[in-house]
């Protein structure tokens, strides 16, 4: 996408319909090239198809709340394709939140841009990763950016990135149903999602929330691969006591499914060495075998 310089944070974006006529616009220098539809690119499904042609299969992580571990949960799916000799790339749409890059240890990179898009980045296990954390020249820079700029964002990172041929791609979602979610399900309607995995946390503050997503995947008609309940417990290493940080008041992620009528693939538990290889980018090497279990549910799915 082709963007104007010396944008102010009002900006509704460049390639919106209310690009240099909204309130937002006046004093902006572009207003007048954005009016005209300079920079306004309509990225279509078909678009978004030919770019994805080479994918396998499209799997995006969702949840209605925030900090359940989201984008940790992608990482390990990530990680564990990977890990079977599987050629995976991960794209974090949380434009204003991203994490992902610091994750899996490719954080302060940067992209290229090449005559067939932009180059992705590439972990150390060989995970293709697109994050505009890589588009920042600060990792402190904060994205405030109106619904439309973002899109335009999620639209560029379906259908300008070279991925090249894929088995995976795994896509980490902001909490709730908002325009990114929307937008994703509106660029992927050719290309196909093959599934979606739901993360949760025990209490009912989180599962309520993910009954909305719940919701949200069947209006839209999206697969649902399964529930995954994060932090579920926590036993410790030396006495073995196990702890419910969360205590699961209404049953938990396992009724949540059970009353959904969808699988719970596994409970993990709070596990310090995932949280410390997460800020520190590398791989844990002890880690709960329960994301084990949610990458063999994802390819059962995927291949069923």
């Amino acid at each position: 996408m082709i963007e104007p310089e010396n944008v102010p944070d009002s900006c509704p974006g460049p390639s919106s319909e209310g690009a240099g006529q909204m309130d937002g616009c006046a004093g902006c220098p572009n207003k007048q090239a954005c009016s005209t539809g300079q920079f306004r690119t309509d990225t279509s499904p078909a678009e978004v198809l030919a770019s994805l042609q080479c994918v396998r299969n499209k799997i995006v992580v969702l949840s209605g709340k925030g900090g359940v571990g989201k984008s940790t949960v992608t990482a390990q799916i990530a990680r564990g394709l990977a890990a079977l000799d599987l050629s995976v790339g991960v794209v974090d749409v949380d434009v204003c939140g991203p994490s992902l890059a610091r994750i899996l240890g490719v954080n302060g990179q940067s992209v290229h841009k090449s005559a067939a898009g932009w180059s992705p980045v590439y972990t150390l296990d060989d995970i293709a990763v697109m994050s505009i954390d890589f588009l920042l020249s600060s990792e402190e820079d904060a994205v405030i950016w109106r619904g439309a700029k973002k899109n335009g964002m999620i639209k560029d990172f379906l259908s300008s990135v070279d991925w090249g041929e894929l088995d995976y791609l795994v896509i980490d979602t902001p909490p709730g149903t908002s325009d990114e979610h929307l937008a994703i399900v509106s660029l992927l309607k050719q290309a196909k999602i093959t599934g979606t995995v739901l993360v949760t946390t025990p209490q009912e503050v989180s599962l309520g929330d993910v009954r909305k997503e719940i919701n949200f995947c069947r209006k839209l008609r999206l697969p649902v691969i399964g529930l995954v309940e994060n932090m579920a417990r926590y036993e410790c290493p030396k006495c073995r006591t196990v702890s419910e940080i969360f205590p699961a008041t209404s049953g938990g992620a396992q009724a949540l499914a059970d009353s959904e009528g969808m699988p719970l693939i596994c409970s993990i538990p709070v596990c310090p060495q995932v949280g410390q290889s997460g800020d520190n980018g590398v791989e844990g090497l002890d880690i709960p075998t329960e994301y084990g279990i949610l990458v063999e549910q994802v390819i059962r799915f995927c291949d069923g």
